[in-house]
């Protein structure tokens, strides 16, 4: 609840981060404010920035967000740590509620209360990371309510939900399948019985020779490049190795033309005919020995 510098508390609030047993128990006994209160305090906090009597707003409404939080266990998340953030939304809305308008502070604060824990979950779930447009989201959050027992979704089902979250039919399935999925450890635990990813999956690249293979082939590669460059005239392989041949950072053809004194133009002369000389080394018959033959399709 410390996250909202811009609202400053003169006095610690209860943290969900001990006991949390013992935080609801806290939470429970902060008295509800009337609606005349209420009013009083969110006045007195806009007009004067009387920062106690936010704080009021605040702790009368706690009860608000564990009630909420408890709505979103099923995701596997701590309970303490969705109250956490569903606090820094109750804040946010003490700090933009106007009582002028004539609506409670609860029926204001429960939206930005289900969108801080929206968003914690979404960062956090593992199941979440397809879930990035409007419509996604609104399915993952809506999906298992609409679903009736845990038994796969038929086709008409999977229609008639996507017809009510206004999504296509496959996105409907697509999460289906990844909210009845589980995670697996790639390498287990230290039980000498488990069976983990890692002793069953084989690395297609792993097998010393094929290593060994692919290493000589790239030292061949390497090598024939070398020679063909070798045939070129110093200024045809520097712009060559400047324009091709460097990790990052390569020249482009006015950098080059302005290191020879030459037009753009026809540096890239002189490197369309570098890099046909090239080709024509690369495909010579000592070249072609050099170099591996190409693996069949």
């Amino acid at each position: 609840m410390q996250a909202l510098s811009s609202l400053p508390m003169p006095m610690a609030l209860p943290m969900a981060a001990g006991s949390l047993e013992s935080y609801i128990q806290t939470v429970n006994r902060f008295p509800m404010l009337t609606a005349e209160q209420e009013v009083d305090y969110a006045r007195r906090y806009r007009q004067d920035g009387d920062v106690e009597a936010a704080r009021q707003l605040v702790l009368s409404h706690l009860r608000l967000v564990v009630a909420v939080a408890r709505g979103y266990l099923g995701y596997g998340l701590p309970h303490a740590d969705l109250i956490q953030e569903g606090n820094i939304g109750l804040m946010k809305a003490v700090k933009r509620f106007d009582p002028a308008r004539g609506v409670r502070l609860v029926s204001f604060a429960i939206h930005w209360v289900r969108a801080e824990m929206h968003e914690y979950i979404l960062r956090n779930w593992r199941l979440v990371k397809v879930a990035t447009t409007k419509a996604q989201r609104k399915l993952f959050f809506n999906l298992r309510s609409l679903k009736k027992g845990l038994a796969p979704l038929s086709a008409a089902q999977v229609r008639d939900v996507a017809q009510a979250l206004n999504v296509k039919p496959e996105e409907v399935v697509e999460m289906e399948t990844r909210l009845a999925g589980r995670e697996v450890a790639f390498e287990g635990d230290d039980d000498e019985d488990s069976y983990a990813p890692v002793h069953y999956l084989a690395d297609p690249g792993a097998e010393p020779s094929e290593q060994l293979e692919a290493a000589e082939g790239e030292s061949l590669r390497t090598e024939s490049i070398a020679r063909a460059l070798a045939a070129l005239d110093p200024r045809s392989r520097r712009i060559v190795e400047a324009r091709w041949l460097r990790e990052k950072d390569c020249a482009t053809l006015h950098d080059l033309a302005a290191e020879f004194g030459v037009s753009a133009e026809r540096i890239r002369q002189i490197e369309a005919k570098a890099m046909l000389k090239m080709k024509k080394a690369l495909q010579a018959p000592q070249a072609r020995r050099a170099l591996p033959a190409p693996e069949a399709a």
